[in-house]
């Protein structure tokens, strides 16, 4: 398994719902945290079926130390409030951008046990599965940015102090 690459056809996808949730979707499911985790520089937090090729409503997500499943993932409700993030994606490397998000949203999804689950996330959480599930719809953090006439930066390395270091770019 590995990630797939903007600008590959395969990233514009619009998922379908998982039928059934089985070993062989668990499995899947955890062979992504396991190569999200390998990203360090930037650091994975989340990874969408259409990152890894596949065509179903599913990704993981870092929640804290571990990652959390989520199956067929839906947006409730949006908060007002909205703040923009400094954005990268494991499928658009070394690139950033200005995405401005809900600081809170209620969403319901499946765990791997087939059971429902419906909360409501702020801050961190709440971006990581905006993200996630633009990817799910087929929508990369590029289209966001461009949409929102924000900045775009390329990262071009560490300074003497190992602080990372962005360029922006003009599209």
């Amino acid at each position: 398994m590995k990630v797939v690459k903007a600008p590959d056809p395969k990233l514009r996808v619009q998922t379908k719902p998982v039928k059934k949730i089985n070993g062989a979707l668990s499995q899947t499911l955890k062979e992504m945290a396991a190569l999200t985790k390998t990203f360090k520089d930037p650091e994975g937090v989340g990874l969408a079926a259409t990152q890894v090729g596949l065509e179903e409503s599913f990704f993981v997500a870092k929640d804290g130390k571990q990652f959390i499943s989520v199956v067929n993932p839906k947006v409730l409700s949006v908060g007002k409030r909205t703040k923009k993030y400094f954005e990268g994606c494991l499928s658009v490397p070394n690139m950033w951008g200005e995405v401005r998000r809900a600081l809170s949203i209620k969403v319901t999804y499946q765990d791997t046990a087939g059971k429902t689950v419906t909360q409501t996330l702020t801050g961190i959480p709440a971006w990581i599965f905006q993200h996630e599930i633009d990817h799910l719809n087929g929508v990369l953090f590029s289209d966001r940015v461009l949409q929102q006439k924000g900045r775009f930066y390329k990262f071009t390395g560490k300074d003497k102090t190992g602080t990372d270091t962005f360029e922006e770019v003009i599209i």
